[in-house]
C-alpha cells in the first residue's frame, strides 16, 4: 500500500491530492468531498483539519 504524503499534483497544498493517491480515488472527488464536509460542519473545522493534515503529512519525494 503506499504512503500516506501529500502529492505532488497540488492545488494549494497538495493534502486531497495525497488522500486521493493513498485510497486510490479521482482528486477531483477528494476534492469536493472535502469542500462538502467542510460546509457542513462549518468552514473553520475544514481549515484547522486541512492545516493539521499540511504539516503532519510529509512531502512526496
Amino acid at each position: 500500500m503506499a504512503k500516506l504524503v501529500r502529492s505532488s499534483r497540488k492545488v494549494i497544498a497538495g493534502v486531497c491530492g495525497g488522500i486521493a493517491d493513498y485510497l486510490g480515488w479521482d482528486p477531483v472527488w477528494v476534492r469536493i468531498l472535502f469542500v462538502v464536509l467542510s460546509i457542513a460542519t462549518a468552514i473553520l473545522t475544514g481549515v484547522i483539519v486541512y492545516a493539521v493534515l499540511w504539516i503532519a503529512m510529509p512531502e512526496a519525494e
